[in-house]
């Protein structure tokens, strides 16, 4: 039997009247996208160039039809499918400790603070699996983290599958909206592509790509 587990860390509920807020991840709290770093990362850089030489049929594919969480899903088969839930974990968190330092957006994190200490409810909503981004999440303070959570087996490991539909586009606001009601307005929301446009849209201050700070090497 398969299921989300512990995919799904992070789900404070707000206080009545308590402002939301949200912040797609890769890109706009951080510098590129961290699902593509932590899967090189951790494949080698031996493994990485075998796995996309084996993925070249899914990347053709990619590149008459776009979709992303086709070849999100394929990447996962490629380079995760059968690591145990405990393994992925560990290997994530070594994975923010490393690069957390070169790899946040410092001008992001200001504003990131900056809403928490005015007592905002700080959602994170990536395309990203949960999995890999919890560790930033926990770091972060974030009281939730919604993203495209990966489906476990009955022991304990990675499938090649997701559990819900690639998170982004109308996706994210689907999956406010099944948190935080069908009427859910953000006080504010950041993101950095097209894949944010629809979550902007129901946020009272919108923030497209207002975060380019980088950390000097």
């Amino acid at each position: 039997m398969s299921d989300m587990g512990s995919d799904a860390p992070f789900r404070q509920r707000p206080r009545k009247d308590q402002a939301i807020v949200a912040f797609d991840f890769d890109g706009t709290l951080t510098i590129r996208d961290s699902f593509t770093e932590f899967l090189r990362w951790r494949a080698g850089a031996g493994g990485w160039a075998l796995g996309l030489v084996r993925m070249a049929p899914a990347v053709a594919t990619y590149a008459r039809d776009r979709d992303r969480g086709r070849i999100k899903a394929a990447s996962v088969r490629e380079f995760l499918k059968g690591v145990d839930r405990a393994t992925l974990e560990a290997d994530a968190e070594r994975f923010a400790d490393r690069i957390w330092h070169r790899f946040m957006r410092p001008d992001a994190l200001a504003v990131w603070n900056a809403w928490g200490e005015k007592g905002a409810h700080r959602v994170i909503v990536t395309a990203s699996p949960e999995t890999t981004v919890a560790p930033f999440a926990r770091r972060l303070g974030a009281e939730a983290l919604l993203g495209t959570p990966l489906v476990f087996d009955a022991d304990d490991r990675v499938t090649g599958a997701f559990a819900s539909p690639n998170c982004r586009g109308e996706e994210k606001v689907r999956r406010l909206q099944a948190v935080y009601g069908g009427d859910v307005r953000l006080a504010a929301a950041y993101g950095d592509t097209s894949g944010d446009t629809e979550m902007l849209t129901i946020a009272d201050e919108p923030g497209f790509r207002v975060f380019t700070g980088k950390v000097g090497p």
